[in-house]
């Protein structure tokens, strides 16, 4: 089954999938392990990954180049973090096309103005772009799939921009009827009662997405319970968890002087070579190299 397909599949067997973002290869490795049902193709966590602000600095190719590497060393369905589609509907019928053929399944389309700021930084710019020209974008982003169960995504930022629910209903209704799949809704609020509200309040015929980053409270259980919200992006966990442990590991050599206490707490070098299929290049090398 084609990877659209099945996460499709995959949402209306469980009614919500679990889908962690991945900066490279590796962390999607790490994650289809770990057992989510899909990739967050992040943008977030590449820009951290160069050492840039989340602003639309990492170019599409440089979004690209990641993803073609993801998807050559997972099964797993990929969702790409598009941000704004790179400028107006004539660049997302270009970034569909390019993305649906690099091989995401999906793709997160958000209705900021371009060049964006991240959501979540304090007093970051968050302007909205008007909501019929965000409609357009999403028209094309249809017409430009080639697969009819790649899944396009409108996420509104209205509660981010401190707009109010009813803005955010509104705009979300408007994406809908533009023919969006699903909806994302995001907040900066460190507690879920806007994201919970909203999902009381949404009448729409698509599926709802959430991103439980600033309220990690609203864990799956309790989301199901909404009944209308199919999928969970754990957004910069990631990158998030990778820092944590490089920071601890690096100081405690610096206050250590060496590595003899850290290299007990650390993964061997064997399993690294396990996830790196180090093994089979071996045996591939016995085997034709003569």
């Amino acid at each position: 089954m084609a990877p659209a397909k099945s996460l499709r599949a995959r949402m209306a067997e469980t009614a919500l999938v679990h889908i962690m973002a991945a900066h490279s290869p590796f962390s999607a490795i790490l994650a289809q392990e770990a057992g989510f049902d899909g990739l967050w193709a992040s943008g977030f966590e590449l820009s951290a990954l160069y050492g840039l602000p989340d602003m639309s600095l990492i170019s599409m190719t440089q979004h690209l180049d990641m993803l073609r590497a993801i998807a050559g060393r997972t099964r797993l369905p990929i969702v790409a973090d598009i941000d704004t589609g790179y400028g107006n509907a004539i660049n997302v019928i270009h970034a569909i096309t390019e993305y649906e053929r690099t091989g995401a399944s999906a793709v997160v389309i958000e209705d900021k103005t371009f060049p964006k700021v991240t959501s979540l930084v304090a007093d970051g710019r968050q302007d909205l772009l008007r909501i019929e020209e965000f409609q357009g974008k999403i028209e094309a982003a249809i017409t430009a799939r080639s697969d009819p169960d790649f899944l396009v995504i409108a996420r509104t930022e209205a509660l981010i921009a401190s707009l109010g629910e009813a803005e955010a209903l509104h705009r979300a209704h408007a994406y809908a009827e533009a023919g969006a799949d699903m909806i994302l809704i995001h907040s900066k609020r460190k507690a879920p009662c806007e994201i919970e509200s909203f999902s009381r309040a949404w009448t729409g015929s698509v599926p709802l997405v959430i991103v439980p980053n600033a309220y990690p409270d609203l864990d799956a259980k309790r989301v199901k319970t909404l009944g209308d919200v199919c999928m969970m992006i754990y957004g910069n966990y990631g990158i998030r968890a990778a820092a944590t442990a490089m920071q601890e590991s690096f100081r405690r050599i610096i206050a250590d002087g060496g590595v003899q206490n850290v290299y007990k707490d650390i993964v061997p070098v064997d399993e690294i070579f396990r996830i790196q299929n180090m093994h089979e290049a071996k045996a591939a090398e016995a085997r034709f190299l003569r």
